[in-house]
């Protein structure tokens, strides 16, 4: 773009032609007032807070809209623009109430600061002021109508960023309301967002609202414990407890945007199912201990069995030294059953990498792409700014492909998409590989040889063709797959031949962190050899003698949950280490207290390959402690060397090295050879089609209230095509009983056309849907 010279304030500055004074002024670290201008947002320019001077323009012009010229002389901050800026100041505050002191916006109002140096000490308005009803936003935004200044920035982040227009704004001149539609709640995971950008006490946190002040809050900088994108976090603390999170401001990650599930899990930290001391279980009955004699019953314990009949699960949430230290205190012992992939259920490819599974490329690329083929995820609930960056992606002329076994809305355009059965899903992705394969004229690999070409297969293939740049993702149902193998495989095919970068969406917080510290039985950590052992597949389909469980909630943790609880059931000795009780409380021997990501200091490495450390902002509830200096304590206990670290950043290094960042990157590889084909599935009754809720993801989680609330957090349902509905003789609405295993369970007929007419969609990890087994397979249906 072209250069241009402008002055500002008396100030000589170059600037891109196209930028706009506000643009500019910005960059010169000049400030404007302003309500409505917001750098991620479009310009509405209906505030006319940042009126400025412009010489020779006829009247004041503002800021966020006007476009810079050659030559152009601004002034911010003579008489002139700093009349107009007060008398649009006193047009805001007619209608808006003096409510400061009660208001939960007070401390940090952007209307409350520029009215000290732009509002009158005194009012010209004698009229009634105007009062407006409160709307229903759900659980997680408080409203208070009247305060609004109608800036429309939450009704802008609707429509560009979450993708969905839940909010507007109705009527005209002061009778203008920001409303939602049908007055139903505003459901986007992107939700809480609203709250940061609104600029006064119109839209504010309902779960914080009148819990303290923002004066009263100290604040603290932390990692996202959830999803693979490791959103950067300011935590706010007051008395040593956590009473809000706001998004931490990094355009490498997160941009300045929050999910729901990171902004408001916190509440999920202090419940009364919080494990403070450390517990035994005496016949039957359970008892408190001291640290000491909790460790050394389970020294004791693990010393007395074998130890290729120990297993060590542990979550993938937890931090990189955590499962550093599990991994290694297992391997001392002499077992190499450790894992964290809980969910997953093939397991073929741990011979067959080349190192560990990462994005493909930095998050920052993915809202560059003009070509994406995205393999078994729900996008939006899965990874939900990683979403977003795809959604700006489509805005800007790119293309989106979706190969599924369920479909929920992308909110935004999908230029081609194949829904099919579980079952089907490696046929599918086969179909478009050889496609693109006969398009591009070049050899079909073997592992697509049963692939069916059809008008879909060849949408994909062309969109995969062409732009300058691509990309092919696996999610998280890919991921949890029977067939993962052969659907990883091939999606890498697929990747070569579109010449298209490959990457796999980590599915939790350390998914790529738990695998470059060695947390799986295959090798150890950066790859280095090590004792193999049983991943988590084998350990819980056989029972073990002894199981220590790192985080794992079995129940609701695994992808067959009724073979797990089976396993650990007939155990000998089950040590959980965990922040919680839980149903644990029913099958463990030895409960010891853990910290929560709050209460500990550790690393995340998230999808890309970032090392993201992070320290404890408020101290330990009670007795609990540290699972790294547990884990310490212990292979003190057991007599194992390389268990003396001071600290968390000892154990970091004695697992990945001085360079984390440079080490992890290096060890990162996607590819995998030498998988064998396998005939295409074929599968005669009923699917089960299970994905993980996005508010049933970890214990934290799990245990928020308000997201307990939202509507991603009703009951369950079975979802089935209207064919289905009809084939088995039930009532959309009605009650279905369906069956896995032993169990039977009784669910709400829900109506989706978007499925498969051979499928039944059940959600997993959810307390009410347990005890059916698999997240795939076959299940029965029939009336009641």
């Amino acid at each position: 773009m072209a250069t241009l010279n402008i002055e500002i304030d008396g100030r000589t500055l170059q600037v891109e032609s196209g930028d706009t004074i506000m643009d500019a002024a910005n960059a010169a670290g000049i400030t404007i007032p302003h309500f409505c201008y917001h750098k991620k947002l479009s310009i509405a320019a209906n505030c006319r807070m940042c009126l400025v001077q412009v010489e020779k323009a006829p009247k004041p012009l503002p800021a966020c809209a006007t476009p810079v010229t050659e030559g152009m002389k601004v002034h911010t901050r003579s008489e002139y623009a700093i009349n107009a800026q007060k008398s649009v100041m006193e047009f805001l505050l007619i209608n808006h109430p003096l409510d400061c002191p009660i208001c939960d916006q007070g401390g940090e109002c952007t209307l409350q600061d520029l009215a000290v140096g732009y509002g009158g000490s005194s009012s010209r308005y004698q009229e009634i002021k105007r009062v407006v009803r409160e709307k229903n936003l759900g659980p997680l935004i408080a409203t208070d109508m009247t305060r609004c200044i109608h800036c429309s920035r939450c009704v802008r982040f609707g429509q560009e960023i979450a993708g969905v227009m839940e909010l507007g704004m109705a009527g005209r001149g002061e009778h203008v309301e920001v409303m939602p539609f049908l007055e139903n709640q505003v459901a986007s995971e992107l939700s809480g967002n609203v709250i940061d950008l609104c600029p006064v006490g119109a839209l504010t946190s309902k779960p914080f609202r009148y819990s303290a002040r923002t004066w009263e809050l100290s604040r603290r900088p932390s990692i996202s414990p959830h999803d693979s994108l490791g959103s950067n976090l300011e935590v706010h603390v007051k008395d040593n407890k956590v009473m809000r999170v706001l998004p931490r401001e990094n355009e490498d990650v997160n941009e300045c945007w929050l999910a729901d599930r990171d902004r408001f899990s916190y509440e999920g930290l202090n419940t009364a199912e919080r494990l403070t001391r450390p517990m035994l279980k005496h016949d039957g009955q359970w008892v408190e201990a001291t640290w000491q004699a909790a460790l050394e019953l389970v020294a004791n314990k693990l010393k007395a069995i074998p130890a290729d009949q120990i297993g060590a699960l542990s979550t993938p949430y937890r931090p990189a030294e955590e499962l550093f230290l599990l991994q290694k205190l297992m391997r001392g012992l002499g077992s190499g059953n450790v894992d964290h992939r809980l969910r997953q259920s093939d397991f073929s490819l741990d011979d067959k990498a080349h190192g560990g599974f990462w994005l493909g490329m930095p998050v920052t690329y993915m809202s560059r792409l003009k070509r994406m083929l995205v393999v078994g995820s729900n996008l939006r609930k899965d990874h939900p700014l990683m979403a977003h960056r795809i959604r700006e992606s489509v805005r800007w002329y790119g293309q989106l492909n979706l190969i599924n076994a369920a479909e929920d809305e992308f909110l935004g355009k999908v230029h081609a998409k194949r829904i099919v059965a579980p079952s089907q899903l490696a046929a599918a992705l086969a179909g478009v590989c050889r496609a693109l394969a006969e398009l591009k004229n070049l050899p079909l690999p073997a592992i697509a040889a049963h692939g069916i070409v059809d008008d879909t297969a060849k949408k994909m293939a062309d969109s995969l063709a062409g732009g300058e740049t691509r990309a092919v993702f696996l999610g998280n149902m890919a991921q949890h797959h029977s067939s993962y193998g052969q659907i990883h495989a091939l999606a890498q095919e697929v990747a070569k031949l579109a010449g298209a970068s490959f990457g796999v969406l980590g599915e939790a917080a350390n998914s790529v962190g738990a695998v470059a510290v060695g947390a799986i039985p295959g090798c150890g950590p950066l790859g280095q050899p090590a004792v193999k052992g049983l991943n988590a597949q084998q350990m819980l389909a056989n029972p073990l003698r002894a199981y220590l469980l790192l985080g794992v909630e079995a129940e609701l943790d695994t992808h067959d949950p009724v073979s797990a609880m089976a396993s650990i059931n007939a155990a000998e000795f089950v040590v959980v280490m965990s922040p919680y009780k839980g149903m644990s409380l029913d099958y463990a021997d030895v409960l010891l207290p853990i910290a929560p990501w709050t209460e500990t200091s550790g690393t995340f490495i998230n999808t890309e390959g970032r090392v993201q450390s992070f320290g404890a902002v408020v101290k330990p509830l009670g007795e609990t402690r540290p699972a790294w200096k547990v884990l310490r304590v212990l292979g003190n206990l057991l007599g194992l060397a390389g268990f003396d670290h001071n600290d968390s950043k000892d154990v970091l290094r004695d697992a990945i090295g001085d360079t984390p960042t440079g080490s992890v990157q290096a060890f990162l590889n996607n590819e995998v050879s030498g998988v064998t084909v396998a005939p295409p599935q074929t599968h005669e009754g009923l699917e089960r089609v299970a994905e993980v809720p996005i508010y049933q993801t970890d214990a934290v989680v799990r245990r928020s209230p308000s997201l307990q609330m939202t509507q991603d957090a009703t009951l369950p349902v079975a979802r089935m095509h209207s064919r289905l509905i009809a084939k088995l003789g039930l009532t959309e609405n009605g009650r279905v009983s369906v069956r896995q295993t032993a169990c039977a369970l009784t669910l709400k007929v829900q109506r989706d056309d978007l499925l498969p007419d051979t499928c039944v969609r059940i959600p997993s990890g959810h307390p009410l849907t347990a005890g059916l087994g698999p997240m795939f397979g076959p299940i029965t249906a029939e009336s009641v």
